[in-house]
């Protein structure tokens, strides 16, 4: 009895040992498969370190990854004949998707100039630390433009005035020109993304008067109105006006007159010195 029990026991654990190892082998080949053809894969074109407006992408500048084919969005580059050899526009960062809408096209070449609209300008000023709001006037920002207008034609003392709101700041950097020694010295500037008119309205301040850069949210993009400001409005007198004071000579007191009768004739004279 013992025997036969020993050898069923047996039996039974020999068929469950081989019917777990063929179930292992079933799902361990069929896995991969069912896999791979469930999701098949492409591949999309990402930036391999930062790339900043103006640049060229070269091949150097992109890499391959495996994409879920039907995952990848509209626009995104699947092969590097797309991407390479065209400007940048708008800045990509590293391990970014590259999309045909940041590049420029193959024909518009590099540089800044690719980076502006159609319709607009770039624009340069000279600035210092306080113009360019130390520093914080970087590419990508807003800005408010002030001018400041000595005393002129139409003015009969300084003025300040907005004269452009919400500019976007389209580059920074440094310009080389030469002191009253001639010896050459590095001046900060800041190119701005204007319009033709807001073009005008800025030389001219820069020209005629002093500018100042301020910086605003980008988030706010209301225009506020504003009547400028004034030496006489920004310290206003609070003191009486003086009045003028008119001096007038005293009346002169008359002299003493005596009358001289010849007969019927009558006569009168004054006595010098009576009105002392």
């Amino acid at each position: 009895m013992s025997k036969r029990f020993g050898l069923v026991f047996s039996l039974a654990l020999a068929t469950g040992a081989v019917a777990a190892w063929l179930a292992w082998t079933f799902l361990r080949d069929a896995g991969p498969r069912e896999a791979s053809a469930a999701v098949p894969a492409t591949e999309v074109v990402l930036a391999a370190r930062d790339l900043a407006p103006g640049d060229v992408v070269e091949a150097t500048d992109i890499k391959l990854v495996a994409w879920p084919e039907r995952e990848v969005p509209s626009g995104y580059a699947v092969s590097p004949a797309e991407v390479v050899g065209r400007g940048v526009i708008v800045s990509v960062r590293a391990n970014e998707p590259l999309m045909s809408t940041k590049l420029a096209n193959r024909e518009a070449g590099s540089g800044l100039a690719i980076t502006i609209p159609a319709g607009k300008r770039a624009m340069s000023v000279k600035v210092d630390d306080v113009i360019a709001v130390s520093g914080w006037a970087t590419p990508g920002t807003r800005v408010d433009v002030l001018a400041t207008l000595d005393q002129a034609a139409q003015f009969d003392e300084p003025r300040t005035q907005v004269v452009l709101q919400n500019i976007e700041v389209l580059a920074a950097g440094q310009t080389t020109e030469r002191d009253f020694r001639g010896e050459p010295k590095s001046v900060p500037v800041v190119t701005l993304l204007v319009d033709p008119a807001e073009a005008e309205r800025l030389t001219l301040a820069a020209t005629k008067g002093r500018i100042q850069l301020v910086l605003r949210n980008p988030l706010d993009l209301e225009l506020a109105e504003t009547e400028g400001t004034s030496t006489r409005t920004l310290l206003p007198s609070s003191a009486a006006p003086v009045r003028r004071v008119v001096r007038t000579a005293a009346p002169v007191a008359p002299r003493p007159t005596i009358e001289v009768f010849r007969g019927p004739e009558k006569s009168s004279s004054q006595i010098p010195g009576g009105n002392r």
